[in-house]
């Protein structure tokens, strides 16, 4: 299995992250990758390679253009403005405020285009979000030329990221853009199942609407896991998309057999659609050991899932969303694509 990688990820580093109690450096930094390319490395895993350069098109084909027009500017704009650290949003147009106005200052947009202050800038923070971009088309570009499976190893992630938002540690949508590609080049369906602790909120909201993407979460209960505000099980699609959203919400503490037991029938669900291609949001904070999460899942554990995945038979890319106990993160990630691989 090829991964796809880029060192400028590195770039995105010493951001600072508002959290509930506390302004604190952010938990998503460049070891996170880094462990993980190691760990391809030292398990022969298969050939990292660069990503090509892509223009912003198939962003917007997912994301409102002037949501992708403004992450770019983010950073001179704070710097333009005379503030200092990490460029966060401090207010939002939450219910009975309007939200159909951008307003002019830097800050206040950050909020219009931000659900949490969890997606911050730094001066290196649009490079790394255009290359794990780029990433990921590339990695989606391998498995469309004839790859029965790829890797992106993409940071920042992706799955948190709307629309028209930003949160979660998420701008460009990885998942949803190399999703929507696969159609444009052809497929007729795709499903996106995502394994990550907490809900790819994200994700759900684009391709709510839609029949030809199918999106299955397992995650951590929204009635007291974050994102908190999407993810509950009644929530099933609408219009053309009913019945194409899956959500698996589950308890604090949940082992490998009642997550596994989701996944099973998340599989079903996935091979009765019948999709072309697989998209895999591939969170690990899913570990025993997460310094953020709340399940019980052991390093044995992933390779299972990718064994799993495998017997679907489709074409199947996985894109890196979360995943925190840093050490073992790369253990955790390419269990998953050994286990894919049968070794």
């Amino acid at each position: 299995m090829k991964t796809v990688y880029s060192p400028l990820h590195a770039g995105h580093a010493g951001q600072m992250e508002l959290v509930t109690s506390a302004i604190v450096p952010g938990f998503e930094k460049p070891s996170r990758a880094e462990f993980i390319k190691a760990r391809v490395e030292s398990e022969k895993l298969g050939p990292i390679v660069l990503p090509l350069e892509h223009d912003l098109a198939a962003a917007k084909r997912v994301h409102r253009a002037d949501y992708i027009d403004f992450l770019p500017t983010v950073w001179p704009q704070w710097v333009e403005s005379g503030f200092q650290g990490s460029a966060m949003p401090f207010t939002w147009p939450t219910r009975g405020l309007r939200g159909d106005v951008p307003p002019k200052r830097i800050d206040a947009l950050l909020g219009y285009y931000s659900f949490d202050g969890g997606a911050t800038f730094v001066e290196g923070t649009w490079a790394a979000i255009k290359s794990s971009y780029d990433v990921a088309l590339t990695a989606a570009g391998l498995v469309k030329g004839g790859e029965r499976s790829a890797f992106a190893l993409c940071r920042p992630p992706g799955h948190h990221a709307g629309a028209g938002f930003m949160g979660g540690y998420c701008y460009i949508n990885n998942a949803a853009v190399a999703a929507q590609w696969f159609l444009d080049q052809g497929a007729a369906r795709v499903s996106i199942l995502d394994v990550d602790y907490h809900h790819g909120n994200g994700t759900q909201e684009i391709f709510y609407d839609r029949a030809d993407v199918q999106v299955l979460n397992l995650h951590g209960d929204p009635m007291v896991e974050y994102p908190f505000f999407l993810g509950h099980a009644d929530e099933r699609g609408a219009g053309a998309g009913e019945g194409f959203n899956i959500n698996y919400p589950m308890p604090f503490g949940t082992n490998w057999d009642a997550w596994n037991a989701s996944l099973e029938d998340a599989c079903a669900r996935l091979a009765a659609y019948a999709p072309d291609i697989v998209v895999v949001s591939l969170g690990v904070d899913t570990f025993e050991k997460d310094p953020i999460s709340q399940f019980k899942l052991k390093s044995a554990d992933y390779p299972k899932i990718g064994r799993r995945i495998a017997k679907l038979g489709l074409p199947t890319l996985f894109v890196q969303e979360g995943g925190y106990a840093v050490e073992e993160i790369g253990i955790n990630a390419v269990g998953v694509l050994t286990g894919f691989e049968d070794r």
